[in-house]
């Protein structure tokens, strides 16, 4: 049988960092973030990065390693993920990829077919025409190149927008043809490699999410958020246009530090880009293959949310035989 993996998957601030440290307590895994935030080195309070301390005690690889000057490629996370899991296996643990970016689990789980390189001014070029038509003008654009990749992006998704319009017009093919053409071994997906579990959180009330997204926001500029962005300012060699400055959060906290608008508006505007965050998340897990979902009300207190998601992930791993196979240190 192939080794076992889990993958936890759910919106911003649902509590998947919490429920992959009780696992870790309870369980021989090792976790894996699946966040193209985290990966930036210092960027910890704005990204909700676990503290050093927590990190001591539970260790997570695939953070902090990545300048927030550099760029990192899905196709990076998929090669970096396939090292640290199969590292992992063959030290006898299971691999647990906990985080949001759910573009990194649909490459995990289905892949990534070999698509052409960034172009800048292509980018700029486009980028220019969606501040003078809108996004759904280039998204109609796309839905005549390929409208298979179209049906499955939002409108108001630019980067995803940009990059199948980028992929299209540098190549002549559709990126759902070239998604179907055999992959090279380093980018084939892990479940060929793994027998992947899938643990998906899902809120059942929108408006405890949005009250959770507002308190964690407040709670990081008490942390010092505005300070942290404040210094990365301060290196001169970045920019409000880098992948790591439009992390949400981030690039509101970057325009009011810049004098685009008050603080107030930041705040305002900083919840708002969280709470579409969380939507496209949850999005994304509508429909999503394989996916066991476990209900989590946010409305309870933080030990009860946790010990409920817990239990039924436990229960789930043992049904599918993940839980009982990893030795006695279950019991």
């Amino acid at each position: 049988m192939l080794p076992p993996a889990i993958c936890l998957l759910g919106p911003t601030a649902c509590g998947k960092t919490d429920l992959a440290m009780r696992l870790h307590d309870l369980l021989p895994v090792e976790i894996v973030s699946v966040d193209s935030a985290m990966i930036y080195r210092g960027m910890n309070i704005g990204t909700a990065k676990p503290d050093a301390a927590t990190l001591s005690r539970y260790p997570h690889r695939l953070i902090d390693i990545r300048d927030p000057a550099e760029s990192y490629s899905v196709a990076e996370f998929l090669r970096d993920a396939r090292r640290e899991m199969t590292a992992i296996a063959a030290a006898g643990r299971i691999p647990l990829l906990a985080g949001g970016t759910m573009l990194y689990f649909r490459a995990l789980t289905e892949g990534l077919a070999q698509l052409p390189a960034a172009d800048a001014v292509l980018r700029r070029q486009l980028q220019a025409r969606a501040d003078r038509e809108g996004w759904s003008s280039l998204h109609a654009d796309l839905a005549q190149l390929d409208p298979e990749t179209a049906a499955r992006i939002h409108p108001n998704h630019s980067q995803r927008i940009l990059r199948a319009l980028e992929v299209c017009l540098i190549s002549g093919r559709a990126m759902s043809t070239l998604h179907r053409d055999e992959l090279p071994a380093d980018l084939q997906p892990l479940t060929r490699q793994f027998r992947i579990v899938q643990l998906g959180l899902l809120p059942t009330d929108r408006a405890a999410l949005h009250q959770r997204i507002e308190t964690r926001f407040a709670g990081m500029l008490t942390q010092g958020f505005e300070e942290e962005v404040a210094a990365l300012q301060r290196r001169g060699d970045l920019h409000a246009d880098l992948p790591s400055i439009r992390c949400v959060g981030y690039r509101q906290m970057w325009e009011y530090l810049a004098g685009e608008y008050s603080r107030d508006e930041m705040i305002r505007r900083g919840v708002a880009a969280t709470r579409q965050l969380a939507k496209r998340q949850l999005t994304w897990l509508r429909g999503w293959p394989d996916l066991h979902a476990i209900a989590v009300d946010l409305a309870g207190h933080s030990s009860e949310i946790i010990d409920k998601s817990c239990r039924m992930a436990l229960k789930i791993l043992r049904r599918e035989a993940i839980y009982n196979e990893a030795g006695p240190s279950y019991h």
